[in-house]
């Protein structure tokens, strides 16, 4: 039966490591579940909290912790380390959404020879609590022309074949993984959508908190993958949607 590589990408984030370490260990499939953690080196306790860890019976865990060239080249790590016919990136603070959610993927993957299978994305504070499901949900099929209209699909929520992974472009500082899911997209043959919520997102991070670079990083990966003309086109939509959600909900 085929697994999943489990990645976690971290950097000092002793009061969330915690979490998402929890929530690999209470996956009803974790006998098929490689979990992977990458640490960029950190100065506070989150390595000693990994390493204190105590993992349930059937899970394999393994980590390192040196130093990378940001948070891309860490994720080219997780996938060179990756054993498993699958990967799925879970980074620190961000969990699987509940104990089932790896057996209904795998369940899928099993049944359909899935090159990826996606899904919705819950948004939680830092106290863990639900903020709301993700600003674009994802589409009920989904293609590598449909990011046209933006990351419908979280990285969070998005499961692919290892075979068909590239690296990531860190060229790209905040944005590669819109690129790493075209590009998966673009090769893939069975995509399925899971139905399911597949992830809990930590609200903030990186990417957040670089809005604008974000932006014009993504800007750049769609004008390279659907030209300039189509890109400008669809960015008037994305950009009226996404200031409607920002005075309804005040957070995006």
């Amino acid at each position: 039966m085929r697994g999943i590589s489990i990645i976690t990408v971290v950097r000092n984030a002793q009061s969330t490591i915690e979490r998402t370490l929890r929530s690999v260990d209470m996956q009803s499939a974790r006998q098929l579940i490689e979990h992977i953690i990458v640490d960029g080196l950190s100065t506070d306790q989150t390595m000693q909290i990994v390493l204190a860890h105590e993992s349930p019976e059937g899970l394999r865990r393994q980590s390192v912790s040196e130093a990378d060239n940001g948070i891309y080249d860490a994720m080219n790590k997780g996938l060179n380390m990756a054993s498993q016919d699958y990967v799925w990136f879970i980074n620190a603070g961000d969990e699987l959404y509940d104990a089932d959610t790896a057996k209904h993927i795998l369940d899928i993957i099993d049944s359909e020879d899935a090159d990826v299978v996606y899904g919705d994305t819950l948004i939680v504070g830092d106290d863990g609590k639900p903020i709301g499901q993700r600003r674009l949900s994802p589409p009920e099929a989904l293609t590598w022309r449909d990011f046209k209209r933006g990351m419908l699909v979280s990285h969070q929520s998005f499961v692919a074949r290892r075979s068909l992974c590239p690296q990531y472009d860190t060229r790209y500082h905040f944005s590669a993984d819109f690129d790493w899911c075209v590009r998966i997209l673009q090769s893939a043959k069975v995509v399925c959508n899971s139905q399911q919520t597949l992830s809990r997102f930590l609200d903030g991070g990186m990417t957040k908190h670089n809005i604008a670079r974000s932006l014009r990083e993504r800007f750049a990966i769609m004008r390279t993958h659907y030209g300039l003309l189509s890109t400008v086109a669809h960015h008037i939509p994305i950009a009226i949607r996404f200031f409607i959600f920002w005075l309804r909900k005040g957070w995006f």
